[in-house]
């Protein structure tokens, strides 16, 4: 800028300019990063809304592909959402902060400049109005100085003037020619002075000051390029990651599996009935004409039988499975046969006409059929799940069993490590009082009690489900009157095993030998903060600063079960350590 060493205003303008552009840019980023933010925002409230609640995940077409596949989706819009959110975040602190930031820096030094330009200039003024003043008062002495020496010259040549009045205007001349040779000389010297600095100021002070300036704005200009390069640079880094959620929601759609989805939904759904036979041809005019007997009323041939041999096949759609009450049937004297596998009995009827099997037809067969709208809308929910369809009850039985066995587990080492809580507490008193556990204790052996009547009662529930000799293999466990856990208690007692259930009897047969439990793998590690002498069985010692695995996390009893890398395992107390879980 050494063209303009004469043109500050203009200078001083333009880097006003140029500062206001970078806050204009830098107020353009920050509302991209709100769009960006709100943008991010939507769509997780998008995927928040879609997304089944956790009571709504158990449902059955959760199984199904295409439901997977979209909740894929759901999942990859949301990720796609945290890297828009990541793009605002980036914009937000390369970009915005930082040039808000350097923008400051920037104002103070161009001021800096502008004060070190307008101090130059003022002095430059300074120096010229003293030239001016001398100047002015050369100007003025020399024309005392001309007035005084005519004067002089006039009174010299006056007949009438005295010596003495010459001789004063000699002097007087003198005196102010004298004075005027002086500001004359002041005069030069302010000149000069003026001139030298009005030289360094226009040569040598304000090109180095717009120099700097120049220096300044072209620092401006490179930042603020690289601010616009940063726009588009910050998205491309996330690109990638974009991509992969864009190619993941590419791969739910091309998972959908329709062949498998209506597998899963007849297994889902299948009754397990059988399929209905043929039914015979009914000869009422035989009926009719010849005397009944009761052996030819024991064949299948009535009406009756009919409907008695294939009720539970073709009519159990239309209503729940139940047998005829006694009170709509007369009395007979002959004993009713032996049911059949695949149904409810079939009474046989003494000597009786044939009007009497059409009347029973229509009594339940008809009625049957009629109410099968009402039934579907509104079925009587039994506890055994007897309403439901037989493969359908034998899974619905199976997974009540499932959630049993799981809730009478955790109720299991619960005890178990209550069991060794209060066995500590009894050893080592300073760590708390055992008679704060026996509430707890007893809670947790009513629940275990429970349960256990609760799983011998689906137990027999599902055998009878399963029928046809099927057999139910499941893993068994024993319990101790303290509601101990396998072959030991939580102290680590030897206690017997208990008496099998009655209602074991139910199934076939009995895996003789349980399977060992596999080695739990670790799942994460932790180090000992202090020393503990693990005295009391189930325990296991452990030195300061001892790094061991865990293979169990503290389920809120104050325990931790760990394991050596020798393979010794024992609970140690959780607030003895600090635990490092794996990710």
């Amino acid at each position: 800028m050494d063209d303009f060493r004469d043109q500050y205003d203009i200078i001083e303008k333009h880097t006003q300019s140029g500062l206001e552009l970078v806050e204009k840019y830098v107020k353009f980023v920050k509302e991209r990063t709100e769009i960006e933010q709100n943008y991010a925002k939507q769509l997780r409230n998008l995927s928040k809304k879609y997304n089944p609640k956790r009571s709504s995940k158990d449902e059955p077409e959760c199984r199904l592909s295409s439901y997977q596949a979209f909740l894929d989706v759901l999942n990859e819009m949301n990720d796609y959402a945290g890297q828009r959110e990541l793009i605002a975040e980036n914009m937000m602190m390369s970009i915005c902060i930082d040039l808000t930031k350097y923008l400051q820096e920037l104002k103070q030094e161009r001021k800096t400049y502008l004060l070190e330009a307008k101090k130059a200039q003022q002095s430059l003024e300074s120096t010229y109005k003293q030239l001016d003043g001398s100047k002015k008062r050369f100007e003025r002495e020399w024309r005392e100085a001309e007035r005084a020496a005519q004067y002089a010259e006039k009174t010299d040549q006056d007949i009438n003037a005295t010596k003495a009045d010459v001789e004063k205007a000699k002097q007087q001349a003198h005196m102010r020619a004298h004075v005027a040779e002086e500001c004359k000389n002041d005069y030069a010297a302010q000149l000069q002075k003026f001139n030298k600095e009005q030289n360094q100021f226009y040569f040598d002070d304000m090109p180095q000051i717009f120099n700097k300036m120049q220096i300044l704005d072209e620092s401006r200009v490179q930042k603020l390029a690289k601010g616009y390069i940063l726009f588009s640079e910050t998205e491309k880094q996330v690109m990638p990651i974009i991509g992969k959620c864009l190619e993941g929601i590419t791969k739910a759609g091309t998972n959908v599996n329709e062949r498998n989805d209506s597998m899963v939904v007849i297994e889902q759904n299948k009754s397990g009935f059988d399929r209905p036979g043929d039914l015979e041809f009914e000869d009422y005019s035989q009926g009719i004409n010849r005397a009944s007997s009761d052996s030819s009323l024991g064949t299948p041939k009535g009406p009756m039988d009919i409907l008695g041999k294939n009720r539970s096949k073709n009519f159990w759609l239309f209503s729940k499975r139940s047998k005829l009450s006694p009170s709509t049937l007369p009395p007979f004297s002959t004993p009713p046969a032996p049911s059949p596998a695949n149904g409810p009995p079939s009474p046989k009827f003494g000597r009786d006409t044939l009007s009497y099997c059409l009347k029973e037809i229509n009594k339940t067969v008809k009625p049957r059929i009629s109410s099968f709208r009402t039934l579907r809308r509104s079925p009587t929910v039994t506890e055994d799940f007897s309403h439901l369809p037989p493969e359908q009850r034998r899974k619905r039985l199976q997974q009540k069993l499932d959630d049993i066995c799981k809730e009478l587990q955790k109720e299991v080492d619960q005890s178990e490590a209550l069991g060794k809580m209060k066995d500590v507490y009894e050893k080592n008193p300073q760590m708390g009082d055992p008679a704060t556990l026996a509430s707890q204790i007893s809670q947790t052996s009513q629940n275990i009690e429970r349960l256990r009547g609760e799983l011998s009662k689906y137990e027999v529930w599902l055998a009878e489900a399963g029928g046809r000799g099927e057999t139910l293999r499941y893993k068994t466990h024993t319990f101790n009157n303290n509601g101990a856990h396998d072959i030991h208690s939580p102290d680590g007692a030897h206690s017997d095993e208990s008496t099998p259930d009655p209602s074991q009897a139910i199934y076939a047969e009995f895996d003789d030998d349980f399977e060992d439990e596999e080695i739990a793998s670790p799942i994460g590690k932790c180090t000992a903060m202090y020393n503990f002498p693990g005295a009391s069985e189930g325990t296991i010692a452990m030195q300061e600063g001892e790094v061991l695995a865990v293979v169990e996390e503290d389920k809120g009893d104050g325990w931790t079960r760990v394991r050596r890398n020798n393979g010794d395992e024992g609970y140690i107390p959780t607030s003895y350590v600090t635990i490092s879980l794996n990710k």
